[in-house]
């Protein structure tokens, strides 16, 4: 096999080697089908399975109440910014609040604006977006249709620990970077969607999970894909899905189950992958500067500064030839970002850290 590097991507990003390795053995011939996955109809009795096997495998990992339903979709997370205010703008509550929190929220915000009333209950950007905002400084409607928030910013670095109280008003979270990676309280939220490419599958699968009563917003009007109660009408069978990729996020949702033992055991040791490099940037007398506040910075994507671009560059080429992989950071901001999703294995973050205190030692003067 060829020798893999460590991936640090922000998405598309790593994929758990197990996963990997089965759907290797699969692509050329599912057992006792005798055609690729990549060949299967989704009509037949072996997708059928696989999707059953995905929303029964989620449904127990996140502990899903009854009342909510799991929706496959496609079109990624900047679909999910017009089709979350399409679906849940009504006559009677006619205007959505936003806590923007780095740069994915005002996509998201920009794009529910073309679609009706929105506000903001919080901007962050007096201060670049480094920190969250404290509950007494949200300035939430209590007839709003929906309070959004990234629940992680993967340009920043900073990450929602707990979700802000709204009330009565739906919670609506874009999870697309942190999806799978600790356990939920499920009905703190009345819309949670994900893109798969950076915790949960291959791009090109869109994760929606809707409480029912959410549905019946949908307007008769809507294009049809664009309408959730289709959706979960017709069981995210309406078009063709993403028959590879529900393949693969069945795998990986096998994949925390049973390798990893759940969500607690996953987030501790997303923890304890974090905490390495957090410890390193802390300690390197101002070598290495973290963007983002302490006590909000993510447990996902850490990002830094080294004093100047000349050694940002070296620092890049040189992980690179260490083959750790993808470390620059959004083209937006620059500077340095570690993924470290959960299938980022441990001796990938530890291989870093053994890099950073080596190149710091090295560059510091």
């Amino acid at each position: 096999m060829t020798d893999r590097i460590y991936n640090f991507s922000a998405g598309p990003a790593t994929l758990p080697l197990p996963v990997l390795q089965q759907a290797q053995r699969d692509l050329l011939a599912l057992p006792g089908v005798g055609a690729s996955i990549l060949e299967i109809s989704h009509r037949s009795k072996t997708f059928a399975g696989i999707l059953d096997s995905a929303k029964k495998g989620l449904t127990e990992l996140l502990s899903i109440p009854e009342n909510y339903r799991i929706l496959f979709l496609q079109g990624g997370a900047r679909l999910q910014f017009s089709m979350v205010p399409m679906n849940l703008l009504t006559a009677n509550t006619p205007s959505a609040d936003y806590i923007l929190t780095g740069s994915w929220g005002n996509s998201a915000l920009k794009e529910a604006a073309k679609a009706g009333p929105v506000r903001v209950a919080w901007d962050g950007k007096a201060d670049r977006y480094d920190r969250l905002p404290a509950s007494n400084q949200l300035e939430l409607s209590s007839d709003a249709a929906y309070v959004h928030i990234t629940s992680n910013e993967t340009i920043e670095g900073v990450q929602f620990r707990e979700e802000p109280e709204t009330g009565q008003v739906p919670l609506v979270c874009d999870a697309s970077s942190d999806f799978l990676h600790r356990p939920l309280e499920l009905t703190r939220y009345g819309l949670l969607y994900a893109c798969a490419q950076k915790n949960a599958g291959p791009a090109g699968l869109t994760l929606v999970i809707i409480r029912e009563d959410l549905l019946a917003r949908s307007p008769a009007d809507l294009p049809g894909y664009l309408n959730y109660q289709i959706h979960a009408d017709n069981d995210s069978l309406w078009n063709t899905p993403a028959v590879f990729g529900i393949y693969i996020f069945d795998l990986v949702v096998r994949w925390l189950q049973q390798e990893i033992g759940g969500l607690d055991k996953m987030y501790a040791r997303n923890v304890d992958k974090a905490r390495m490099l957090y410890q390193v940037i802390d300690s390197s007398n101002g070598f290495y500067r973290g963007h983002a506040r302490a006590e909000d910075r993510s447990v996902m994507n850490v990002t830094f500064r080294l004093p100047d671009q000349e050694r940002e560059k070296a620092f890049l080429a040189a992980a690179e030839h260490n083959g750790l992989s993808s470390l620059k950071g959004h083209r937006s901001v620059g500077g340095i970002r570690a993924s470290i999703y959960n299938a980022m294995p441990v001796e990938g973050v530890s291989s870093l850290r053994d890099f950073m205190q080596d190149f710091a030692s090295r560059h510091a003067s």
